[in-house]
């Protein structure tokens, strides 16, 4: 068993330990093995970045068994400088999650912390999986943790929105089902990605395939206009749920993007940019002003995230080196600046039981300290130079004007409505005088609080100001996908 199965199988094993822990009255014992498990799936992922090989493209710690022999099914892993971070951001993610419900979920811990880690572990073998039916099995299977999490310790309608979460994400897969079947016989009954970013296959097939691998990345990521599912899945989740959700599943989607459409499906990437870049951009305005007039926190910054996600696939369909690496380092900056403005409203919210902005005014007179931490990520969402929200967008919106200065000038909105909604939201609940009897009585952040925001506000200025590590790992995994792309275009 090699790094990758260690950081696939070592959370799924906690969690599975944890799922036979029944009662309630062991939480705490529940709590510091959640935490001791989510430690050491993140410490044997340390290892891939230190040893990791950045002067190549090749994928490293690969390991391949034969699983399904009649079908010629193999458990194959292996990470390249593309998905090596997200490996690393999964389960950096997981331990602030896991701190962030210690003392917050009370009922049913251990299947809690349980789904979180199995998920997490699920998650991980997305990124690293090389075998297209394997790929698909973690694809799918972390569907049924994410569906749980929000069903049962969600908000009122969390009914509604882990069905529509999952329907919508299962529907939008199904179409990529039958495309990885097609190229397994157009393989000679091969599920090997690499072995699939080889075919010669002519355009109309690559048209059909890009299109079923659309529908499911598109939704999972989640593009305009399938993105309806996204607001009332964060709203009626918990806060780890909304921090995973945000930070690790939307980059489900665009990695797979990276993964699958580009370097299968070359020509009719090439022939379809235009509809990519356009839903993009439409996303990144239109939804940054819808994000303008909600009254709702939760409901404000996950549309926040479907504007920047919309950078994402901007990024990628530019077929530009400062795109297509500006658009990875927006995914992961993503990671951190979301998931704390997810943990900023879940502290809020564990006081007052309120997300409405109005119900709020005043909260840095009775949280000083927690208000100063929400101001450094409200302006890392904004994009400040110097913070991690910064660095992936300003790379995308410079290659945008590479291919097109107008469309990079439509793409550079996104900064002014960024700011726009985000400085609105922070101006109303942390500003001015105190209003509210029950903001009155809140009391700022304990050292557990301050522990899991400190630490992902490191993460998010080392990142704004000290990109190069990310670029540097990522650099000639880029290269070489751009030019397989355009090497296919001309042929």
């Amino acid at each position: 068993m090699g790094l990758l199965s260690l950081a696939i199988w070592l959370p799924v094993a906690f969690g599975v330990l944890l799922l036979g822990l029944g009662r309630d009255s062991q939480a705490g014992m529940v709590r510091w093995i959640a935490l001791v498990g989510a430690i050491l799936s993140f410490a044997v992922t340390i290892p891939l970045y230190t040893g990791f090989d950045a002067g190549t493209s090749a994928m490293q710690f690969v390991e391949s068994l034969m699983w399904i022999e009649r079908f010629n099914v193999r458990y194959h892993l292996g990470v390249d400088g593309i998905s090596v971070w997200f490996v690393l951001l999964t389960a950096f993610i997981t331990i602030i999650v896991v701190i962030a419900g210690w003392e917050v979920i009370t009922e049913r811990t251990n299947q809690y912390m349980g789904a979180f880690l199995i998920l997490s572990g699920l998650m991980v073998g997305v990124f690293s999986a090389l075998d297209g039916l394997l790929f698909y099995v973690f694809f799918e299977a972390t569907l049924i943790p994410m569906y749980i999490i929000i069903g049962v310790w969600g908000g009122p309608r969390r009914v509604y929105a882990a069905f529509k979460f999952f329907l919508y994400t299962l529907l939008g897969s199904l179409l990529m089902l039958v495309a990885l079947i097609y190229l397994y016989y157009k393989s000679n009954y091969s599920f090997d990605i690499l072995t699939w970013h080889r075919l010669p296959l002519p355009l109309d097939a690559q048209m059909l395939l890009f299109g079923a691998f659309f529908m499911a990345f598109a939704v999972k990521v989640p593009m305009w206009p399938v993105h309806t599912w996204l607001p009332d899945a964060h709203v009626e989740a918990p806060t780890g749920g909304s921090v995973v959700l945000a930070a690790i599943m939307l980059k489900l989607g665009a990695y797979g993007f990276l993964r699958f459409s580009m370097p299968i499906a070359p020509d009719a990437t090439r022939e379809l940019d235009w509809l990519v870049i356009g839903l993009s951009l439409v996303a990144v305005v239109y939804i940054g002003l819808v994000a303008l007039v909600q009254q709702d926190m939760k409901k404000l910054v996950a549309y926040s995230s479907v504007a920047h996600m919309g950078f994402v696939t901007l990024g990628f369909f530019l077929f530009n080196e400062l795109g297509v690496s500006g658009a990875i380092v927006q995914m992961i900056s993503h990671g951190f600046v979301s998931g704390a403005m997810f943990l900023c409203i879940g502290v809020l919210y564990d006081r007052m039981h309120s997300r409405q902005i109005g119900d709020y005014g005043g909260v840095v007179n009775t949280m000083p300290k927690f208000a100063a931490f929400a101001l450094l990520f409200s302006m890392a969402n904004a994009g400040l130079p110097g913070t991690a929200g910064f660095v992936g967008e300003w790379m995308v919106i410079l290659g945008t004007v590479q291919v097109n200065f107008w469309l990079g000038a439509i793409a550079a909105t996104a900064l002014v409505f960024g700011a726009s909604y985000t400085l609105w939201m922070y101006k109303r609940v942390y500003f001015g005088p105190v209003t509210n009897d029950n903001v009155r009585t809140l009391t700022d952040i304990n050292a557990r609080e301050f522990l899991m925001l400190a630490v992902l506000a490191v993460a998010v200025l080392w990142m704004g100001v000290y990109p190069k590590p990310f670029t540097d790992v990522m650099h000639h995994s880029v290269t070489d996908l751009l030019r397989h792309v355009a090497v296919s275009k001309l042929q």
